[in-house]
């Protein structure tokens, strides 16, 4: 494939036909790359989602393409930002794909159309903590039957303006770009940069009933009614009316009253 527009948004890029997975291939060299290097391939065998679940698609079908971040003069405190910096960058690249309809982020980093998936990142630190590797996934020409789940969504399935992988991928890139460089300016400010409240307001899962699992199953219902400084989703408990902070975990959005 192609991907020259692309790969003048990074400062190394690589496309591979086929890998395990692009953040395993990127965290096993980060020392040696720089900031903002780009790895895609045309398929992932070994691909993972949230909790280690198997990420796959047929070949050629989906966009597989990792960043390494490596943001100077932010500390590590702050990188916490960085997925859902991500998924706001692929919320408004897809939504530029399919205007005049519009997408939107399910926290931390989902991109929903309606409520149906096209698009999940996963976020790894490299081994040095100097920065995170940013991986994600977009559902490009998928017919229905293509996809393992009825929920799910692709590019053609709402009649995207290109399916061609480098405009799409270009597109996320220099959203990606933009809010990053504006993050570390900030050195990682996510108030100053602007950052933070752009995420509330493309965000879908506030102001919704939602049900968060926490790591070892444990389940919280109530109503999303915001995300704090550092990135956390913030609900409001139905059993209790108590504020509960989510900083890790599944979030399911419940039918609407």
């Amino acid at each position: 494939m192609d991907f020259a527009v692309s790969a003048g948004l990074a400062s190394s890029f690589e496309f591979v036909p086929e890998t395990g997975s692009t953040n395993t291939d990127l965290i096993a060299k980060s020392a040696q790359l720089s900031d903002f290097s780009v790895k895609v391939a045309g398929f992932q065998n070994a691909g993972r989602g949230r909790s280690g679940r198997q990420w796959l698609a047929p070949a050629g079908s989906s966009l597989f393409v990792s960043v390494l971040l490596k943001p100077q003069n932010v500390p590590a405190s702050k990188f916490s930002w960085l997925p859902l910096l991500a998924g706001l960058a692929m919320n408004r690249a897809v939504s530029d794909l399919i205007a005049p309809a519009r997408s939107s982020l399910k926290w931390p980093n989902d991109v929903l159309v309606g409520e149906q998936k096209i698009s999940g990142v996963l976020s790894e630190l490299v081994p040095d903590l100097s920065g995170v590797v940013i991986g994600a996934g977009l559902n490009v020409s998928q017919e229905q039957g293509d996809l393992p789940i009825e929920s799910a969504t692709s590019l053609r399935l709402q009649g995207a303006h290109t399916l061609e992988h480098d405009q799409v991928l270009a597109r996320y890139l220099g959203h990606l770009k933009d809010l990053y460089q504006r993050f570390v300016a900030n050195q990682g400010d996510a108030v100053a940069s602007g950052l933070r409240f752009s995420v509330i307001d493309e965000c879908g899962t506030i102001n919704r009933r939602v049900k968060a699992i926490m790591p070892g199953d444990t389940e919280v219902l109530g109503e999303a009614v915001g995300i704090d400084d550092s990135g956390r989703l913030i609900l409001l408990r139905g059993d209790s009316g108590q504020v509960f902070p989510v900083a890790a975990g599944d979030i399911v959005h419940l039918r609407h009253n």
